[in-house]
Formats: structure tokens, C-alpha cells, sequence
């Protein structure tokens, strides 16, 4: 019987939640902070030390703004490390673009809720920034320290050594695909990540 396929959770914090197209993979949770107990304690910049393509994907929800503009290359060069030949990476981070024209064109000022979240209400302030609540409580890998746009993110997925990727705005976040090998997702493939 063959092996489920594997997908690195990068950044998942104490959430083991990911999309449905991932049902019968294997999760492996990789996480900085050793207190949300992930099954690998790395900091996403030191990837490259791991066992290389080892997995058939790589989800990454909120985590790359948590890293220095500057550090978000090794950061994407650790995901295509670990990826399998025709393996893939997943991201989301909140869409920078969308929170600058929601607060220009709706003149909301930054500490004004954007929205609610499970742990309380966000603000524009804390997409930004950081999640003031955790940082205040000492926990500062809640911190953002870069954002992104389409083309910003896109830019750096390319320049790692992606060769395809694609992106989408929904609902105030930004979300990547992007595809280590040189040939072209056929659309079966894209459709059962629920990109078509």
C-alpha cells in the first residue's frame, strides 16, 4: 500500500486545521515555539538543515510575514529544499494592498477593528504589526515584520526558484501556490487543490 503523501506545517502554531484537499495526507507540524509542541522545533529560516525533498507540500497560513523582509528569502529557499521534485507550497498572509484601500477609501483609522477573529476582535493595527494582545503578553513571535502584496509576494516565490506560481485576493488575505517543477500543473492537479 503506498504512503499518504506528506505536507509541512510551517508556522502552524497550536492549529493542525488545514483545507480539505489535504484529507489523508500526513501533517507534519513544524512551529519555532517548542510550547505549542510541534512534531519539528525549527525556526523556517534554518530549513535548509533539514532532510531534503521530503515532503509533497508545504503549507504555510500567516507565518512568512513573521519574518524581516530580508530573511523571507532563506525562509522560501528552506520550503523548495524540503519539497519533493513536484511538490508544492501553499501560503496566506494578510493582503496589505486590501487593508491600505480599506483604510484610505473607508477612512478607518488603524486601531478600528477589521475584523473578528476566533481569539477576539483584529485590527488593522494588528494585520500590520502583530497581534497586539499576544506581543503585549510577551509572546513576540506574534510580531509581523513584513507584508506583501500580489506582486511583491509573487516576485519572491519566483526569485527562490519557483517556477510556477499563482496568486489570489480574498477577503483581506493573499494566497500563493507556487510549484517547484518546470513543468506546468495540469489543471486535474489545480483543480484538486481547488485553485480552478
Amino acid at each position: 500500500m503506498p504512503l499518504p503523501p506528506r505536507v509541512l506545517n510551517v508556522g502552524g502554531g497550536t492549529s493542525r486545521d488545514l483545507p480539505p484537499h489535504y484529507k489523508g495526507w500526513e501533517q507534519v507540524l513544524l512551529d519555532i515555539d517548542p510550547n505549542v509542541k510541534p512534531d519539528v522545533v525549527c525556526d523556517a529560516k534554518e530549513m535548509r538543515k533539514l532532510p531534503p525533498a521530503k515532503y509533497d507540500a508545504v503549507f504555510c497560513s500567516h507565518n512568512l510575514e513573521h519574518f524581516y523582509r530580508h530573511e523571507v528569502p532563506a525562509v522560501l529557499a528552506g520550503f523548495l529544499h524540503v519539497l519533493k521534485p513536484d511538490g508544492f507550497v501553499q501560503i496566506a498572509v494578510p493582503d496589505m494592498m486590501e487593508l491600505f484601500e480599506r483604510v484610505v477609501r473607508d477612512c478607518r483609522d488603524i486601531d478600528e477593528t477589521w475584523y473578528s477573529s476566533s481569539g477576539g476582535p483584529i485590527s488593522f493595527h494588528d494585520v500590520i504589526y502583530g497581534w497586539g494582545k499576544a506581543v503585549a503578553q510577551g509572546n513576540l513571535y506574534y510580531a509581523h515584520k513584513t507584508g506583501f502584496s500580489d506582486k511583491t509576494l509573487t516576485k519572491a516565490l519566483s526569485s527562490a526558484g519557483f517556477r510556477h506560481v499563482m496568486t489570489a485576493r480574498e477577503q483581506g488575505n493573499l494566497h500563493a501556490y507556487a510549484f517547484k517543477s518546470k513543468a506546468k500543473p495540469t489543471p486535474a492537479r489545480l483543480k484538486t487543490l481547488g485553485v480552478l
